[in-house]
């Protein structure tokens, strides 16, 4: 299970990941998540979220990419994304879950979500 907690700083948005595989308690160490400025370059100075503009194009695509493990359809969907879910994230500090990464996706592929 992935979980992916934003932090605002004086220094910047933080964004880290943990991963485990295993259930219970036990100790996780959290890295940087990868920006994948690979797939697109939209925010060279770091992530940020809670509104639509660039950095937080830049959080929506990496998180999708991550969670998903699948860049192309992170790049088919990450600006909805960003609007859907990174501009509504709470201003100060955050987590996700990769369940959390995949409702939402599964939410803006349904039908109704275009009309």
């Amino acid at each position: 299970m992935k979980t992916y907690y934003g932090q605002r700083r004086q220094d910047g948005c933080l964004v880290l990941v943990a991963e485990s595989d295993k259930p219970g308690i036990h100790n996780v160490s959290a890295r940087k998540l990868n920006p994948r400025f690979d797939l697109a370059n939209h925010s060279p100075t770091g992530f940020e979220w809670g509104y639509g503009g660039s950095g937080p194009a830049q959080l929506a695509l990496a998180l999708l990419a991550h969670a998903l493990d699948d860049d192309g359809t992170a790049l088919d969907y990450y600006q909805q994304f960003k609007f859907a879910m990174v501009a509504r994230l709470p201003h100060a500090e955050w987590a996700l879950t990769e369940r959390d990464i995949k409702e939402a996706l599964e939410a803006l592929k349904r039908p109704e979500a275009h009309t």
